[in-house]
């Protein structure tokens, strides 16, 4: 298979590269080659490629940013994706892409399933949704993979924000009252290709095609999760900052965040039989991952 892979330095585009690579030939540009701000450009780099999947993984994600940038978070998030879409109905291919919690406004007292109404809180939100949205239009094979609290091991993210802080920082105040489930990159990119080897989209053509929930199990405040990443990090008898657990509205932001990103995953587990890990165990890899790297 003929894969365009997008956002390749970003961190779930960075695992893709990896895991993508046995199931296809993986055209992986960086930003300075591919620009997805430029629409022409864009359809131009497809048209020449000619690939049978486009992965797209890239996204304008700084969610404040984007309230001051809304026009720049539109044509990256909703234009460059609808696009994509465009140009792979043309050449009768498919599209994965993904989304995020931020398509939801948080209330829900439960986890959200896919079929639950969707009401973005500011731009970031909004125009992920619009980019949903204008891949299904295409009428393409086609999987939105909505994920949230992505982190790994390189890239911007609260753990390795976290691990920074630890080491410059007596004390940190942390929000305690906005809940998700962790997940790590690496295992949306894992989980991806084990979606793609057992469904491919054959010859445009698939019917487990739609929108999944892929996120790690479990519900977990930023507060825990901080403390969790310190119980994991930071070894026995060495000094520790002090975590106070604070409320959302003491930590303002230009974007409104969702008090609950919980995503239930039972249709990924009913359609494809995947199940990622509990959030927890999912993080003891990682950084089990981190410390057989440094120590090689």
């Amino acid at each position: 298979m003929n894969i365009l892979l997008t956002g390749v330095n970003g961190q779930v585009g960075w695992e893709l590269r990896r895991t993508l690579a046995t199931l296809g030939t993986v055209t992986a540009p960086t930003s300075s080659q591919l620009n997805l701000t430029d629409g022409n450009a864009l359809r131009s780099f497809i048209r020449t490629l000619r690939p049978e999947l486009i992965v797209n993984p890239a996204a304008h994600t700084a969610v404040d940013k984007a309230e001051s940038e809304p026009g720049l978070a539109r044509t990256v998030n909703a234009i460059a994706p609808a696009i994509m879409a465009e140009e792979a109905a043309k050449l009768g291919a498919a599209m994965i892409h993904y989304s995020t919690d931020y398509v939801f406004d948080g209330n829900k007292p439960g986890a959200y399933t896919e079929d639950d109404a969707t009401h973005p809180l500011g731009v970031y939100g909004q125009t992920k949704l619009e980019g949903e949205n204008a891949i299904r239009a295409a009428n393409i094979p086609h999987l939105i993979l909505r994920t949230s609290w992505v982190y790994g091991l390189r890239g911007s993210n609260f753990l390795l924000t976290m691990q920074r802080l630890f080491k410059e920082r007596d004390q940190l105040r942390i929000v305690a009252d906005q809940y998700g489930a962790p997940t790590w990159s690496r295992m949306i990119a894992e989980a991806t290709a084990q979606m793609l080897a057992q469904q491919p989209f054959d010859q445009g053509k698939s019917a487990l095609h739609g929108t999944y929930n892929l996120t790690s199990r479990g519900r977990v405040s930023w507060y825990q999760f901080a403390r969790t990443i310190l119980d994991l990090t930071i070894q026995s008898g060495a000094r520790r900052p002090e975590l106070i657990p604070i409320p959302g509205t003491d930590y303002p932001t230009p974007a409104q965040r969702p008090s609950n990103s919980v995503l239930a995953g039972d249709k990924l587990q009913r359609s494809f039989g995947l199940s990622l890990p509990d959030w927890e165990a999912a993080l003891e890899l990682c950084l089990d991952c981190n410390k057989a790297v440094s120590t090689d």
